[in-house]
């Protein structure tokens, strides 16, 4: 008897997995990008500290989710979906704002933090 239930939460639990290490690869390469081939740029701007602040908040974030995601005994899907968002709408509107000085994304950034808090205050549920 083939359970479906099982091979669901497998197929599912996959998709996280890649999802993490795709936002924990990402939160790296953004990060030797600024330092290196964005530079100059970022200094020119006076964006550097906030590209800075885009991968600091990215890479805890990551380590954060990396540890959520590979916790078998009790998955927090809650604070799993707060980081994810979080990190990209607080990170992802920092990061353009960095390069593009899109100002319209200033109140995106508070946003993503509010779902970075919401992740932590859920992991009272685990």
């Amino acid at each position: 008897m083939v359970n479906t239930e099982n091979d669901l939460l497998v197929v599912v639990s996959g998709v996280r997995k890649k999802i993490v290490v795709v936002i924990g690869a990402l939160g790296v390469a953004l990060g030797a990008f600024g330092a290196h081939a964005l530079k100059g740029q970022l200094e020119a701007s006076g964006n550097l500290d906030v590209w800075k602040t885009a991968v600091f908040y990215h890479l805890i974030h990551a380590v954060v989710l990396l540890v959520i995601t590979f916790s078998l005994n009790n998955f927090n899907k809650l604070s799993w979906f707060c980081f994810v968002i979080g990190i990209t709408f607080f990170s992802g509107s920092l990061y353009l704002l960095a390069l593009y000085q899109l100002t319209y994304l200033g109140p995106v950034t508070p946003v993503g933090g509010l779902f970075l808090i919401g992740g932590w205050l859920s992991l009272f549920r685990s």
